[in-house]
């Protein structure tokens, strides 16, 4: 998936979660899945991609992905619930 930008979340080794921003989804998630992302997936590498959602622009992007990182890692679950049921039906 690439165009636009996009807001992802990852379940990482031992549950944790991390999000980030891309313009290129795919080739960031494989990335992160080879050790050649951020630092912290190296240390706790990627078990799935949980959701993602697009931006129209990095501005936007950035504002979503600081709301998340505000979140409790319920409320990023939840979210990636929403993601994935709409994409499912």
């Amino acid at each position: 998936m690439d165009g636009g930008w996009w807001l992802y979340l990852i379940e990482c080794q031992g549950g944790s979660l991390y999000t980030g921003i891309t313009t290129d989804l795919d080739a960031r998630y494989a990335a992160h899945c080879a050790g050649k992302g951020a630092r912290y997936t190296r240390m706790y590498p990627p078990v799935r991609l949980l959701a993602a959602q697009p931006y129209p622009n990095r501005s936007e992007a950035s504002k979503a992905e600081h709301a998340m990182k505000q979140r409790t890692a319920a409320e990023k679950r939840s979210w990636a619930m929403e993601r994935s049921a709409s994409l499912a039906g």
